[in-house]
Formats: C-alpha cells, structure tokens, sequence
C-alpha cells in the first residue's frame, strides 16, 4: 500500500471516465489528434484538458483525505486503548503506579521528508480526540479566575485513601490564543483557609493575562505533601488535559508556592523540569537530594525565602541551594547551541522571617519561555515517593542501569550526541541534630552500565539529512542516518504527552 501522500503512481492508473458518453468522448479526442488540428479541435482539447485536470483534483484529494482519516482513526484508537491501560494501571495500585510503564505502538510506518509535518499535526489531532473521548473527570471550563469558580477531582484510592482535590481554575486578563498556565501550591496551614488565600493571591499577582490551577491539599497529617504519588498523578493529568483544551501555552507554563507549596514547587521544578518554562518555591527549603538543582538547567528558577527564616532551617537550606546554582552555573556557563544553561534568581531576603513579599515571583517567571529542544540536558534520575521518570526532555529510559539514582548529561553539537551516564551515589555530610534532617550531601559518581535508552530526535536536534554519531561514556555506539517513522511520533507522544515532543525519529542504544 502506498503511504499516506505516495500519490505519483495512483494518479497515473486514474482515468477520466464520467460515463459511457465521456469515454466515448475521449477515444474521439485521441483519435483525431492524429489529425491536423482545427479550431474546433483546439477547443475542444482545451475543454477536455480542463475537465481532466478538474476531475483529478476533485478525486484524489478526497481519496487522500479519507486514507488519512482512516489512519487517524487507527491512531486515536491505540491513544484511547493506550490511555485506559493506564488507568486502570494507575487506579489499581501505588505499585502499579510506580512501575511507570512504557508503552509502544505496533503502527508502523517510515515517512518521506514531505510527509512529516501532516502526520505529526495528526498524530497531536489523534491524540487529543483520544483524550476527549476518554472517560475520566475533565478539566473544568475556564471562566474568569475573578468568580473562584471551582470544581473536583478524585484521585486513585490506591495512591491515597479518600483523595479529594478540590481546585480553582480560571484565567485573568483577556489576549487572543493559548495563555500561560501557573500551578499555585498553598502552604500547610488548614487547607480550607489556604487554598482561599491561594485564590486571593492568584487574583492579585501582576501576571495577567494568565490561567491558575490552584488546588486544595486532599488530606492533611502525613499525606500534607504535594510531591506524593497522588499529586503526581494530578500534575501529570492536569499538565495533559491542559494541553489537550488548546487554552494553555505548552512553553509557558509555571510551578510556585509558600512555605510547604514552596517545598512542593521546590521537588516538583526539578523533577518535571522539561515540562516547565520557570519555578518559583518561597519561604521553603528542601534539602538537595530531594531536588537536585542540575535538572533546572534550561529552566528559570527564582527561589526568595527570609534571611531569618530559620524554621526547619529554611535560611540554611535555600543558601546550600544558591550555593549549588552557582556552582552548576560555573560548571555549565552555556549549552551546546551556546545557551545561558542556569537563569535563577535565589535571594535570602534581609532582615525578614517566614512571611515576605510573594508579589516579585510570577512577574520575574513569567519572562521565561520552555525551549522544549535544548541540545544539553542534565538529568538525575531519581525517585520521588519511590517513584521515577520514564522520560525526560527527549531522552526515554527503556530499562535503567541501577534501581537507585542515575545520572544523565547529554550535548547535541553538529549531529553528535554525547552521553556521559553514570551511577550516582550520595553521603549525607551534615545532619540536624534535632530532627535528624539530612541538610548537605556529597556525591560520587561511577560509569553505569547495563541500561538501555532511547533517544528521540527532530530536525530541532539534528539535521536529519545527515548521519548520526552516538556516543555513550566515550564509546561509539551508532553512527548512520535516522528515518522519520509514524511509531516514533505515536510513541513520544505518549510518553510526553506534548504537542512540541511528537519527536520524528528515535534511536534506542543498550549500554
């Protein structure tokens, strides 16, 4: 079967027959060009030439555009089926939640160079089609931020029992086309009183036009933490219906909050970084295992607690995150295309405790837009309530090297990609003597071996015309071209469900 836009040798074998006398009508035009042309044979030609011409271009586009549809269709039907077996996955276990499960496509089909762009806008169609007709509690209609019109989402009884998230979802400002979307975390005071707050000061932060997602804690005591695998169920679903309603900018979108919403955004910036254009924690303080700083490369980060905040040494943990910003900052000035790789702004505000001004942050995030391409990425794979990324930016782990932490740094310069991935290995150097909190850490690192991985690639990357050279801990392992596929696009859109990651080619590599 030819592909979708191979068209050249099906257009020849078509015919123009309307109907016995039209044959009959043509047969005469072939025979009499054997003739000496008249006037009236002239004209006559030009009328069947048109009628030719007409004829073929009413046929084959709607033959072309029902093959197309019919492919969509395939598509969108293994998005839905692939959405169910999540959540079923999801809903039935927090094991099964954490084994985070890759999903592959047996659609398959290589893709010339002028069919690319078509079948990447209607993998992203397929997908969202598949979303809308899944049955799950949606995303609520945006209305204005200003009425706090809200709604709830229950989430998986197997992550948490009786998880009910109440949220606030509206916009403010008025522009034509997608806004930026921010995800406030309130602090951990009596949520119902936090989260009115939260809608308070969404309402009052000089960030229009804007959409907020502000939810309520579901449970307070232990489960009083927003990077539980019942919240990342949340943002995880929030970040893909989102992207699906067409209201949200994929590379404006922000993560922030107070005191434990600071703690939260904290956790939340580095683990999800590739889905983020900025962060902005206030008044927290997480200690760095639990968010190292190097995966906020390529993203804003904006970080304002209170000199004399020293409340679970919040003062001493922000300053061990400034401290380890700049160090990375030295280590890594510029990406490969020659990019500033860390922009944050971290301040241990003087003379001030655990309230401050929170007005600064949202206008400073909002100046940064998502580079959903860079060509480096540094990533520490690590758990986050016993639970890891399946993928990040355009890398996909296929199986890992260690069931504990790994670390990735790749570049991307003149179509060679260079890996360097490593074990990675923490000692605790500085302990609370009160409340036995793990404050500084050191780290080592040793080559990883024994993972598999693949890399998902665009003209955004590579220039796909030209060979590839992968290199993985200084060893060569590929080198060649890649081809465009239609299971690359329907894979990378599942796993990163991202309209600017329906990536166009892949290569999967065991090291």
């Amino acid at each position: 079967m030819p592909s979708q836009y191979d068209i050249t040798g099906h257009a020849a074998t078509n015919q123009l027959i309307i109907n016995g006398e039209e044959a009959d009508k043509a047969s005469e035009a072939r025979h009499i060009m054997d003739k000496k042309p008249t006037k009236s044979m002239i004209h006559f030609n030009k009328i069947a030439l048109t009628l030719g011409i007409a004829f073929s271009f009413f046929v084959l586009p709607s033959s072309l555009q029902a093959h197309t549809q019919s492919l969509q269709e395939k598509v969108k039907n293994y998005f839905l089926q692939t959405l169910k077996s999540k959540q079923n996955t999801d809903w039935k276990s927090k094991e099964a939640f954490q084994r985070n499960k890759n999903y592959s496509t047996d659609i398959r089909r290589q893709l010339k160079k002028n069919e690319i762009d078509a079948n990447e806008k209607m993998v992203w169609t397929a997908w969202c089609e598949a979303n809308r007709e899944l049955k799950e509690e949606k995303l609520a209609q945006l209305g204005s931020l200003q009425k706090g019109d809200h709604d709830t989402w229950n989430l998986p009884q197997g992550l948490e029992p009786n998880a009910t998230m109440p949220y606030y979802y509206g916009s403010k400002g008025k522009a034509e086309g997608e806004l930026p979307l921010f995800l406030y975390l309130h602090g951990s005071g009596p949520k119902s009183q936090e989260w009115q707050t939260g809608l308070l000061l969404g309402n009052r932060f000089n960030d229009a036009p804007s959409i907020y997602f502000i939810p309520q804690i579901p449970n307070e005591g232990n489960y009083y933490r927003w990077w539980q695998v019942a919240k990342q169920f949340a943002w995880e679903k929030l970040i893909r219906q989102s992207l699906v309603s067409g209201a949200v900018n994929a590379n404006r979108i922000y993560v922030f909050g107070i005191s434990e919403g600071g703690y939260g955004s904290q956790r939340l910036a580095s683990f999800y970084a590739d889905y983020w254009a900025a962060a902005g924690p206030m008044a927290g303080g997480e200690p760095l295992k639990n968010a190292p700083v190097e995966n906020c490369a390529n993203i804003g980060f904006s970080f304002l607690t209170g000199a004399d905040d020293t409340g679970f040494y919040r003062n001493i943990l922000t300053r061990y995150t400034q401290e380890a910003f700049e160090a990375a900052h030295k280590a890594h000035p510029l990406s490969a295309d020659k990019r500033p790789l860390f922009r944050h702004r971290i301040t241990l505000i003087p003379g001030m405790q655990h309230r401050i001004d929170y007005d600064p942050t949202t206008p400073w995030m909002k100046n940064y837009v998502r580079n959903p391409y860079p060509k480096t990425v540094l990533w520490e794979d690590y758990e986050m309530d016993g639970r890891h990324r399946s993928g990040f930016y355009n890398l996909q782990v296929i199986k890992s090297p260690s069931a504990n932490r790994t670390y990735y740094e790749m570049n991307i310069s003149n179509n060679v990609i260079k890996l360097n991935i490593k074990n990675v290995e923490y000692t605790t150097i500085e302990k609370d003597k009160h409340w036995g909190i793990e404050m500084k850490f050191s780290r080592s690192y040793t080559i990883a071996k024994g993972g598999q991985l693949r890399i998902y690639l665009n003209n955004h990357l590579i220039d796909m015309r030209k060979p590839v050279t992968v290199i993985i801990n200084d060893k060569q392992l590929y080198k060649g071209k890649v081809k465009a596929t239609l299971q690359d696009m329907i894979n990378s859109c599942t796993e990163y469900f991202d309209p600017y990651r329906v990536f166009h080619a892949s290569i999967e590599l065991n090291y």
